[in-house]
């Protein structure tokens, strides 16, 4: 009984959510993205471009993991258009998945969240790790002590 609920209150939120824009933001390390999600054709761009022309096919298929994992054609009501700057390509590919991941969660409620959360917490959840600073005598070998050495 309470998952009719559930999936009542979820379509009464995709309906309201149906007619605004929606604004999202990704983050992988230095990469930041925006997305804005509107009504459309369901069409997905990246930084100008359509997805289907980027070169990069394990780039492209890390971006499209939110569409794969929600298993409908829901989301093709919605047109997608991120733009990411910071960063290299891989930490770009990961700020707009997780933009993306985070509106589809928005749009479509608790159900598809949790499914977004159970398949990867990056989707949804900013990952603070970073590299630790050198130290100063020795910024170029890295931030620790030095190797063991054998005296004989």
């Amino acid at each position: 009984m309470t998952k009719k609920k559930d999936a009542q209150a979820n379509q009464k939120e995709a309906a309201k959510k149906s007619t605004g824009i929606i604004f999202t933001i990704g983050k992988r390390r230095k990469a930041v993205a925006n997305a804005t999600i509107k009504p459309g054709s369901g069409k997905i761009s990246v930084n100008g471009q359509p997805l289907e022309n980027m070169k990069n096919d394990i780039l492209r298929m890390r971006i499209q993991e939110p569409f794969i994992v929600m298993e409908s054609e829901d989301w093709k009501t919605y047109d997608f258009v991120a733009i990411a700057k910071g960063g290299g390509a891989t930490g770009q590919s990961d700020a707009v998945r997780q933009a993306f991941a985070r509106g589809l969660s928005e749009i479509f409620g608790a159900v598809l969240k949790k499914k977004l959360m159970d398949y990867d917490r990056n989707l949804l959840v900013y990952d603070p790790r970073r590299t630790e600073p050198h130290k100063p005598p020795r910024s170029s070998q890295g931030p620790r002590r030095y190797k063991q050495r054998s005296k004989r």
